[in-house]
């Protein structure tokens, strides 16, 4: 398989969860206020800072099962001579995302424990020696809310950050030493 089939391949499989991820994402949006089809749109491609744009044949038919399923109610209404259909959460929708979270952390914790034994067993990375970042919540850019950090957040963030740094430093050693060992190898 060349490196150009592998990477279609890959972003397929990236389209498809995108997809799945879909409807707890509008719901997300929705929790914090009514919006239309393209500002959920718009704001899922803001908030993942353009890796994920949904198009409208991919959300709008999402909105309609949301809709017909009670999770969010749809009001016609005119913006700029326009009609539009701006989408609110009912308290079905609400409960549905909290439990969609919860079962979201659940898969989140579940890949990361598959990556960790990747990186150990095929990569041979020691977690000990180099700490493996936790896989991010593909939900995290919607979630975090602008708050005010406290001492104790900043106390946490602050080892995050020296969690951070000395996991880079380790990887650079271990990237320095697999780019010599490439380099060996294609000398032979």
């Amino acid at each position: 398989m060349t490196l150009e089939e592998q990477e279609e391949t890959t972003g397929n499989w990236v389209k498809e969860a995108q997809k799945g991820y879909i409807r707890v994402a509008s719901l997300i949006i929705l929790n914090k206020r009514p919006a239309h089809g393209y500002e959920i749109m718009k704001e899922i491609k803001d908030k993942t800072k353009g890796f994920w744009k949904p198009t409208a044949g991919g959300v709008y038919p999402i909105l309609r099962d949301l809709e017909k399923a009670g999770y969010i109610v749809g009001d016609w209404s005119t913006q700029k001579n326009r009609k539009i259909k701006v989408y609110k959460i009912t308290e079905t929708g609400e409960a549905i995302l909290r439990r969609a979270i919860v079962k979201q952390g659940e898969l989140a914790n579940s890949m990361n424990s598959l990556f960790q034994e990747f990186a150990t067993d095929v990569l041979n990375i020691e977690p000990k020696i180099l700490p493996i970042p936790m896989m991010p919540s593909p939900f995290s850019a919607f979630l975090e809310e602008n708050k005010q950090d406290s001492k104790e957040d900043l106390k946490s963030l602050k080892q995050k950050q020296k969690l951070l740094k000395e996991s880079m430093v380790m990887m650079r050693k271990e990237l320095e030493a697999t780019s010599k060992k490439i380099a060996k190898l294609k000398q032979n």
